[in-house]
């Protein structure tokens, strides 16, 4: 009975959602925990088959570093983005797209999930230019050209894509996963962006993990934006972002919790912290 009641509960959620498009940030410990590996890739193939149409963003960063480390090359950051030089970007584009990407869509295609991997620069999908010359190759989206990401979706297949991009230069260049997601999200204008973390969502006080925000509106959002720091602010950035350009919701999901892209998706209580426009009204669960 309670797994009844369960997939009860689920059936508006479903309802409300079948075909719309959801673009999520891979990335944190769901990339290399194994069974939050499988959890992720059970959870993504569930969404396709129910129909939404998932598209997925990953990361790569201590796969990046560690390749970095094997090659003789020192990480370096600044401002919490890696200086990615010659040498650098050779080593994130052989990572990201040689090992990374195909491990990730061989995750999902093992749980039945239709799945093909590419890279921001294929079709060009992705357009950049350079963030900042102290950096390097390190990019900003300027543009993004559907066509590619439109044919695998007509054909159920889901999009995994490697943030790097090629500029206008002819140059390859390093994109931050979140910024990326985000941009795809508003481009696309998806229903949801998504992002998995290693916190329980945004926090107000980011010492004090009692005070995890379960859901707030975009006005509010860009209040509390100038206080926050570290690693959740391109995260949110991209999230005011993507809802100024159209997206109704964006997710702060806790990605070490087991299932946690269905809880959220498909409960009444959700998980993590949503964000929504001011004007958002719940679904009403009968």
């Amino acid at each position: 009975m309670g797994k009844a009641r369960i997939l009860s509960e689920a059936m508006p959620y479903i309802r409300r959602f079948a075909g719309a498009l959801v673009v999520i940030k891979y990335g944190g410990s769901a990339m290399v925990d194994p069974d939050l590996q499988d959890s992720f890739a059970a959870d993504v193939t569930l969404l396709s088959l129910v129909g939404l149409k998932p598209i997925i963003v990953h990361g790569g960063g201590p796969q990046i570093s560690q390749a970095m480390t094997q090659a003789g090359i020192e990480p370096r950051w600044r401002n919490g983005l890696r200086v990615t030089d010659e040498e650098t970007i050779k080593v994130v584009q052989g990572v990201l797209a040689g090992q990374v990407n195909p491990e990730i869509v061989k995750l999902l295609v093992g749980h039945g999930a239709n799945a093909a991997g590419v890279t921001g620069v294929d079709g060009g999908l992705l357009t950049a230019e350079p963030r900042d010359p102290e950096l390097g190759y390190v990019g900003r989206v300027t543009h993004l050209d559907p066509t590619l990401l439109d044919g695998m979706l007509e054909r159920n297949i889901v999009p995994v894509i490697a943030p790097i991009a090629r500029g206008a230069d002819g140059n390859i260049y390093n994109l931050n996963a979140d910024t990326a997601a985000g941009a795809i999200a508003a481009e696309l204008q998806a229903q949801k962006l998504i992002y998995l973390t290693d916190v329980e969502g945004l926090y107000r006080d980011a010492a004090d993990p009692s005070t995890v925000i379960s859901r707030i509106k975009l006005s509010e959002m860009k209040e509390l934006l100038p206080t926050l720091q570290g690693g959740m602010v391109p995260k949110i950035e991209s999230s005011v972002a993507a809802l100024d350009s159209g997206v109704r919701q964006a997710h702060i999901l806790d990605g070490r919790l087991q299932h946690s892209l269905l809880l959220e998706i498909f409960t009444p209580e959700g998980i993590g912290t949503m964000l929504t426009h001011d004007d958002w009204e719940p679904i009403h669960v009968r």
